[in-house]
């Protein structure tokens, strides 16, 4: 799941990026599930309203250990898309890039914005291929991906190597987000990326190993007017398995929505949808921020037909101001999974929306 701006979003639907309609919609842009095709469909989908490209990951060099997020959406303004001129904004592009330093308890974030052409931002339809001034996200033809990100006081330069299929989300790759049929994004996976590299923090660099998880989402559609934010987990786990689980939230707190799946090693996937499907988020333990006074709840216990787990974030300062881009503030960060008898099976990423303030739709 994500967030967007006017008419667009993310990971994932979308922070609050999202301000339109108060309903979805899938007019105008037809994509049948069914055939989702690649390399085409890991490259642009400049027709729909928002997309993005996401990488969470946990990576280690000696004994320390960092955590990272790499996101870059995809914004179309619908009102300009009829305009002659080669300087109307017809797509914008944001990118958020932050690294967790566990030994030094400190998240690093940074952002960047703009609208495409001129050589400044692009995103290819034909592969991945994503450029946003010096930021970049690119697929080799091995299926490798290579992102180069030099931010304020750190940097990315990691290779993402698959070590397994593709995994598409929900029905084919058709992921719905609530009880109307309509509201769904286009939704795949790529877990279990051995990710190799560098991440520099104030100057340092340090090669890096470790594992990290990409998502693609693109949507036409609109969170429910009931829906406040929601909550999401990518992990993978020691084993070869991918989980992947997400609620929508109304503003009680209570479910409108819940969706995930869990693929083995070995390729056998079970998918969970709806809000009758036995997928529960219980808080167990919260964290407020001291400059936006949210407060979210870092550690879970979730139920799935799959089995039962707890979440738990390993800083409790990972919230991200993206207000200079998506215009949200969200909390996103490096966390551990355990298995019902308590002991880490796991890492991957926690994303929390809606707590700073609801989604404005």
């Amino acid at each position: 799941m994500k967030a967007g701006l006017p008419h667009s979003s993310r990971r994932a639907l979308l922070l609050s990026l999202l301000a339109g309609p108060a309903a979805w919609s899938s007019t105008g842009h037809a994509q049948d599930a069914a055939a989702l095709s690649f390399p085409r469909d890991f490259g642009s989908h400049p027709d729909f309203a928002t997309e993005w490209w996401y990488i969470t990951g946990h990576a280690r060099a000696g004994e320390r250990e960092f955590g990272f997020q790499l996101t870059f959406f995809r914004s179309r303004i619908e009102a300009t898309q009829t305009m002659r001129s080669a300087f109307a904004a017809k797509q914008l592009m944001f990118a958020h890039a932050a690294i967790t330093d566990l030994e030094a308890r400190r998240l690093r974030h940074d952002q960047r914005i703009a609208r495409t052409g001129f050589g400044i931002a692009s995103a290819s339809e034909l592969d991945t291929d994503l450029r946003l001034r010096d930021w970049s996200l690119r697929r080799g033809h091995d299926g490798s991906l290579q992102a180069s990100l030099p931010a304020d006081g750190f940097g990315i330069e990691l290779r993402f190597a698959p070590t397994q299929p593709v995994l598409l989300q929900g029905d084919a790759g058709r992921s719905r987000k609530g009880p109307d049929a309509a509201q769904f994004s286009y939704y795949y996976s790529q877990p279990q990326l051995a990710a190799r590299g560098a991440l520099s923090v104030q100057g340092r660099r340090f090669e890096v190993e470790g594992r990290a998880w990409l998502d693609h989402e693109w949507s036409n559609a609109f969170l429910h007017p009931d829906a406040v934010g929601w909550d999401w987990i990518g992990m993978n786990l020691l084993d070869g398995t991918a989980l992947m689980a997400f609620q929508v939230r109304r503003a009680d707190g209570s479910a409108l929505w819940t969706g995930g799946s869990m693929r083995s090693a070995d390729g056998r996937l079970q998918v969970f949808e709806g809000a009758s499907d036995p997928l529960r988020f219980e808080a167990l333990a919260h964290w407020t921020s001291p400059r936006t006074h949210a407060t979210y709840p870092i550690r879970w216990r979730i139920a799935t037909p799959a089995g039962g787990f707890e979440v738990r974030a390993l800083l409790d300062d990972q919230e991200l101001d993206g207000q200079g881009s998506t215009g949200s503030v969200y909390w996103e960060g490096l966390s551990e999974l355990l298995d019902a008898a308590g002991r880490v099976v796991g890492r991957g990423y926690l994303e929390l929306t809606g707590y700073a303030r609801p989604l404005k739709l």
